[in-house]
């Protein structure tokens, strides 16, 4: 009987889905929904992780564990290169939660760019002055920049097309052909990304090549006083460059659903700003996801509890 440990907080009822869907019998599923009990688990073949995080030292305490999935498509929660050394394999569910990201990236775009939240705030202490943000900035007839042309990427290209914006990209593997032809994104370099677009939307993984991508050198080549959208992961940006850019005027204003230190003073004056909205990386996490991720990763106890080859792999 193989031990499926679900550690991580999940929408209410994950567990018994876990339970209901996969064969009668033939797993024992485990629930650990805090970081104290999770660390406390010794004894899995499976662990579905969400929110907490696998490092090194965190695989020494599991005598018998074979997978590690990932609910959603970032893995820099797992230490991927110690599960490979030790030849446990580390699965993803890439593109499953993809819609709902770029839900949000869109909704961002358009909550920044018309000043959504500062008017709200603005009409909750009695104030109903529409003129009181002389800068609104809508979708339609603008550039969208995306850095990164992956599952996110393609969507959010798809959604900002319908409110009449153009969409180009830059990645370190250009799309085929077709694909740009079907998402309507024109390739271009990185640095003419930064230079022309007027909303940059970041959509790549975070690792030791990517990480303050957008550096101060970065934010400087920016012409077009873009709104800057970052859905994937704190550190991709350098956060008090960010914030210094945006006190001078050079960026008009961001939507930051990560930040590379929540607690920091940093942090705290992004929050301060009326032209800045900062989220709890909330992206990939609609309640509703379930119906899209759980398939994937039953899909992959089963084929491993069966000895054949599962999908979905993330290499070390």
């Amino acid at each position: 009987m193989l031990k499926i440990c679900i550690a991580g907080t999940y929408p209410e009822g994950t567990g018994r889905i876990f339970e209901e869907r996969l064969p009668a019998g033939r797993f024992k599923i485990i629930e650990a929904d805090t970081q104290e009990q999770f660390d406390e688990v010794t004894d899995a073949d499976v662990v579905i992780l969400r929110i907490f995080k696998m490092p090194k030292e965190a695989f020494g305490r599991f005598a018998n564990l074979k997978m590690v999935m990932r609910w959603g498509a970032g893995y820099d929660s797992v230490d991927v290169k110690e599960a490979a050394r030790r030849g446990i394999t580390v699965c993803n569910t890439p593109g499953a939660n993809a819609y709902a990201v770029a839900e949000l990236a869109v909704g961002l775009m358009i909550d920044v760019g018309r000043n959504i939240f500062g008017y709200y705030g603005n009409v909750r202490q009695d104030n109903w002055d529409r003129n009181a943000f002389n800068k609104s900035v809508s979708l339609n007839g603008k550039v969208v920049g995306l850095l990164g042309g992956g599952n996110i990427g393609r969507q959010v290209a798809e959604r900002v097309a319908a409110f009449g914006a153009s969409v180009q990209y830059y990645d370190t593997y250009r799309l085929k052909t077709e694909i740009e032809e079907r998402y309507h994104m024109k390739y271009v370099d990185f640095d003419t990304l930064l230079r022309t677009s007027n909303i940059i939307s970041i959509h790549i993984p975070l690792t030791d090549d990517t990480y303050h991508i957008l550096g101060e050198d970065q934010l400087e080549a920016m012409e077009q006083s873009p709104i800057l959208i970052n859905t994937a992961r704190g550190g991709l940006v350098d956060d008090a460059a960010l914030l210094a850019a945006l006190q001078s005027g050079r960026i008009f204003g961001a939507g930051l659903d990560c930040v590379e230190d929540e607690q920091s003073q940093v942090t705290k004056e992004l929050m301060q700003m009326v032209n800045v909205i900062v989220t709890p990386h909330i992206g990939g996490s609609s309640s509703d996801l379930g119906s899209a991720i759980i398939p994937m990763i039953i899909e992959n106890i089963v084929k491993l509890e069966a000895g054949e080859p599962v999908s979905y792999i993330v290499k070390g």
